[in-house]
């Protein structure tokens, strides 16, 4: 696939879409500054590129649910490829841990759990460790409450563009 350079007019859009999700062709052309053909012609670039994963909507669960959030780090037994590929594609089948990230340094993975109560997160570990997918141990925290859960400003990330910059 041929490399697409972004200048900051794409940088706008994937600012936009970021934080509006899937919107009209008008409003989006709006927010970037630019007219709605070129804007959507772009768009459309961006997504072919795989700059867009997709589209959601982001829910207030706890209008609906007390639900128990915990941070584990996972340290595993041994380190080979097949080590972590046995824990991984576990793990992608428990749909509570609703995140997951290899991490270099003092633990392997640290994961995101979601349950109904601290009951059925420790039952769900004890169902991680009776499946014997190589975890040598592991240490949790409790989430209290949620201070701050944003996207990342994608022009403060990439800094000021003043040329274009391929990524």
């Amino acid at each position: 696939m041929k490399k697409v350079i972004l200048d900051a007019v794409d940088i706008r859009i994937l600012n936009a879409v970021q934080q509006h999700g899937q919107i009209s062709k008008t409003k989006l052309s709006e927010l970037v500054n630019l007219s709605p053909t070129p804007c959507w012609i772009r768009l459309e670039k961006l997504k072919k590129a795989g700059y867009i994963k997709g589209y959601r909507g982001e829910i207030a669960l706890h209008k609906m649910l007390d639900l128990t959030t915990v941070i584990v780090t996972i340290s595993l037994k041994t380190h080979h490829r097949a080590d972590f590929q046995r824990f991984e594609l576990c793990i992608q089948r428990v749909n509570e841990i609703v995140e997951c990230s290899a991490t270099g340094g003092g633990v392997d993975y640290v994961m995101k759990v979601m349950t109904a109560s601290l009951n059925d997160f420790q039952n769900l570990m004890e169902d991680l460790l009776n499946k014997e997918i190589g975890i040598e141990r592991y240490t949790i925290f409790v989430l209290t409450r949620e201070v701050k859960s944003t996207t990342p400003n994608l022009s403060k990330l990439l800094g000021d563009i003043k040329n274009s910059v391929a990524i």
